[in-house]
């Protein structure tokens, strides 16, 4: 990765403004300084998994299921929660089965549906990549704790106001 002497995105802003875009300029600002950080943040993810033999998409899946009841769920309530497209959850569980960290198995009550289990292999690689994100991400970040808390609370109001979720409830039961 370049680093540059000067913030490119401070640039962009001045050029925005100097175009006649003065009410655009802050506003793109932050959207694509909230773009690079998620390129930095997803970089240095990928950096600790690699080891792991994981994407940051398959550690969610199996980090969600072991937040589960019985380690399993609906692949429908996952692609929820995780909120991805269906044919995201199904190539991630596709490639977990494949290596063994999880299988597929049959509703109890539902002949539709299909439940994602994981397996004791995915139990212990999820309990060693996630002490290792906590480690190397997420208990250092690189913003301070009143930053973090400060960012939380600015990028929930705006995911709420987006329709990302709604009013603070009680979530529902795992299956």
């Amino acid at each position: 990765m370049q680093q540059f002497p000067w913030d490119p995105i401070a640039e962009a802003r001045q050029n925005w403004r100097a175009w006649g875009w003065e009410a655009a300029a802050d506003g793109m600002a932050a959207v694509t300084s909230i773009m690079r950080v998620q390129q930095i943040l997803l970089g240095r993810i990928e950096t600790v998994l690699k080891p792991f033999g994981i994407s940051f998409a398959r550690f969610e899946m199996l980090r969600l299921l072991r937040f589960a009841q019985n380690g399993r769920m609906a692949m429908s309530r996952a692609r929820n929660l995780l909120q991805v497209h269906p044919a995201s959850v199904t190539n991630i569980v596709d490639r977990l089965e494949a290596d063994g960290f999880v299988r597929r198995v049959a509703h109890p009550d539902d002949g539709r549906a299909v439940l994602v289990e994981i397996t004791d292999q995915g139990s212990a690689l999820v309990a060693e990549a996630t002490d290792a994100l906590n480690t190397h991400i997420f208990e250092n970040t690189g913003f301070a704790d009143t930053e973090l808390a400060t960012l939380t609370r600015l990028l929930a109001d705006f995911r709420r106001r987006s329709g990302d979720f709604g009013p603070a409830q009680e979530p529902p039961d795992p299956l």
